[in-house]
């Protein structure tokens, strides 16, 4: 069974201690920054600084919608003023409750694109079953050029033929799947890679 290396957290996770995180060999932490146009996740900031302290790898991720990309890349990048030194990750999948204001393909590829230009930084893509609903069950040329943070709660990832290999598989969320929870959290987003964490770091912002 996979092994938790990186977690990912939002608001919804209560109770944070950095530093319990980090000794129990956790290497990252990607937090919620912000969702559409307006939303922004009101623990990013205060915990970002006491993440990095820990010696914690950082990561940011955007919430697609079916708002204006222009408007989210913006909204995005304004809120977490990227430097190079940290993660930059799409969450692009089906928006509970309101299916109709989900991202659509088209406006993923354009999100990971007009980041990736801004910043001169590639942004990893989060995705799972919501992948196989929208691009079918043939690879996609342009999404390829982006690593996969796959989403699928089993003991085995099963990737859309887009990509061979993960970069980051989410294989629990604490509760379903494969159960865990970590020191200085409890139950929450879990996420297993196929390197060590030397190489981790070293390919982190790549």
């Amino acid at each position: 069974m996979p092994e938790p290396i990186v977690i990912d957290l939002s608001h919804h996770n209560i109770n944070v201690d950095f530093a319990r995180i980090r000794a129990a060999g956790i290497v990252g932490v990607i937090h919620k920054a912000t969702q559409g146009v307006g939303f922004v996740d009101p623990k990013y900031r205060s915990r970002k600084q006491p993440a990095l302290d820990s010696g914690l790898l950082w990561g940011a991720y955007h919430f697609g919608t079916n708002d204006d990309v222009g408007e989210q890349v913006n909204h995005f990048l304004d809120f977490v003023q990227p430097d190079g030194n940290f993660l930059l990750a799409l969450d692009f999948e089906k928006n509970e409750p309101s299916p109709n204001n989900s991202m659509s393909l088209q406006q993923a590829k354009t999100f990971l694109t007009a980041v990736e230009q801004k910043t001169g930084q590639r942004p990893v893509l989060y995705t799972g079953s919501y992948m196989n609903e929208v691009a079918g069950p043939r690879a996609d040329p342009d999404l390829a050029n982006y690593r996969v943070w796959w989403a699928r709660y089993s003991d085995q990832p099963r990737l859309h033929p887009t990509w061979q290999n993960y970069f980051l598989w989410q294989y629990t969320d604490g509760h379903h799947g494969q159960a865990t929870s970590i020191p200085g959290v409890g139950s929450c987003d879990c996420n297993a890679v196929t390197i060590d964490e030397v190489t981790l770091r070293g390919i982190w912002t790549a």
